[in-house]
């Protein structure tokens, strides 16, 4: 892949830099730091969300330093020791991090990246790892209820224009094919990261020609591959399609076949199923009907339930913004921190209970159900612990534990993976189209009960015993402080 050659170093929260040199004056800047990014809750109550931004993340870190214009920067602002100015002058990146691979169902509250390096460092990347987390994962898991709700049609990502942001509409696209859309609208995507990019015409096409016939001819005779008619210029029965029939015509007397007609306006259950009759008369059974115009996977399904005869879907402003959540959540919390070689587990503790964290440098396990294939759980534990699938396991639902499971015949696996070994990469990147088919391979060992709009099935991320009563304790010590 190729990116675009930007030092991005600096696009961070001040308050990073502040204690960053906060670190270095006070001789902590060294100690070595655990961070866990997770996220706490599910965009649009679904079942599950979508790991993606990985690879954006590695780029980052990567290039990590700052240069003399960032320092100058920095020394105007007239609150940073020279000391501190000179060590980020030499700075080289040396954390170890883990995370779960791009396309992989994740869950609240289990991280899903884990950092761990000098405080200075581990705490220096927070902001970057959650643009890139944030963001592709939100834009990932809404494509992928979308996708869903088509129920086999093709989605198409046409959300360039009204995404936030250039970066917003390139990565986008990039984190929509990998939760289930077959290509994007947004061209430089495909060049710089292989997303296919697909179009046919705008309504401005037709109207630059004296009439909507010549307007299909010419495009017809342009692109004679593939060619798709945009319908809905001025009226989609009355003219569009009857215009369309007769372009294909014309074409299939050439020895050309025609691909399909574009609805993007106006009723799109009743107008499919019109069009497909009109079509179907004049003998283009295979040509298809692609629907667009503020589309969302609750408006696709609701059309396909009325009986729409659409073949694809073109969605864009609800699926490249997340119209509906437009915000993932993740953060990026202390976990532990070293001690003359000893990990010292770390919590935040709050009021609002979804606001505590969970302590330690941890290992996240997903349990398979060896009948069936599915995931049964997802379960935390100390990084030490090793989870012996050949002996019964019990589970808790973390928010009512009286709710236990004993689970026996199952497969225990690791989710994270080493990707930096003392700030070297140790982890090569798949491509996107690998992303994507790991994604669709993954979604499939998640129960269909999961994966519905409406109150899904809970699935349960619990703790392991050891790592249960070190988060008790911390809890308990808290509680006592006076």
């Amino acid at each position: 892949m190729k990116n675009i050659e930007r030092n991005l170093t600096m696009l961070t929260d001040f308050y990073e830099l502040t204690m960053a040199n906060g670190y270095f004056e006070n001789g902590v800047g060294d100690v070595i730091a655990y961070f866990d990014l997770f996220f706490r809750n599910v965009p649009d109550d679904g079942g599950f969300a979508i790991m993606a931004g990985l690879e954006q993340a590695i780029d980052y870190m990567k290039n990590l330093h700052f240069s003399a214009e960032d320092i100058d920067y920095l020394r105007g602002k007239g609150i940073f020791s020279e000391e501190f100015l000179a060590y980020l002058r030499n700075f080289k990146f040396v954390c170890d991090v883990w995370a779960v691979p791009e396309g992989t169902p994740i869950f609240p509250n289990e991280p899903v990246m884990t950092v761990r390096g000098p405080a200075i460092q581990a705490q220096f990347v927070e902001t970057m790892l959650l643009i890139c987390i944030n963001h592709q994962s939100l834009i990932a898991t809404k494509a992928n209820r979308i996708v869903r709700a088509a129920d086999g049609r093709p989605v198409m990502e046409y959300g360039s224009r009204r995404a936030q942001g250039f970066d917003g509409a390139v990565y986008g696209a990039r984190a929509a094919y990998i939760g289930g859309c077959c290509g994007t609208a947004c061209t430089i995507s495909d060049k710089e990261m292989g997303t296919p990019a697909l179009g046919t015409m705008a309504h401005s096409w037709i109207q630059m020609f004296d009439s909507e016939l010549e307007a299909f001819r010419a495009y017809a005779r342009c692109y004679p591959k593939g060619t798709t008619l945009l319908v809905d210029t001025y009226n989609v029965l009355n003219s569009g399609v009857p215009n369309a029939i007769t372009v294909f015509k014309e074409m299939r007397a050439r020895g050309e076949e025609p691909a399909g007609i574009r609805i993007d306006s106006g009723d799109i259950t009743y107008l499919s199923k019109r069009a497909r009759q009109m079509l179907d008369c004049e003998g283009f059974t295979e040509v298809k009907i692609v629907a667009s115009n503020s589309l969302d996977e609750y408006i696709i399904r609701d059309i396909l339930l009325q009986g729409a005869k659409i073949d694809s879907f073109g969605v864009g402003e609800r699926l490249i913004t997340s119209k509906s959540e437009p915000v993932f959540g993740g953060v990026y919390k202390l976990a532990a921190v070293e001690k003359n070689g000893e990990i010292i587990p770390k919590i935040k503790v709050s009021e609002n209970v979804a606001k505590i964290t969970n302590p330690d440098f941890k290992e996240v396990w997903r349990l398979y159900d060896n009948a069936t294939g599915k995931a049964i759980a997802d379960v935390l534990t100390c990084r030490d612990e090793v989870i012996d699938d050949t002996k019964p396991y019990e589970i808790f639902d973390p928010e009512h534990t009286y709710k236990r499971k004993t689970i026996v015949n199952f497969r225990a696996e690791r989710l994270m993976e080493r990707i930096f070994d003392g700030g070297e990469c140790v982890y090569a990147s798949p491509s996107v189209e690998e992303i994507k088919a790991y994604c669709a391979d993954r979604l499939n060992i998640l129960w269909d009960e999961l994966k519905r709009f409406e109150y899904p099935h809970k699935y349960y991320v619990d703790l392991s015993p050891k790592l249960w009563e070190k988060k008790n304790m911390l809890l308990e010590q808290a509680h006592n402080l006076k």
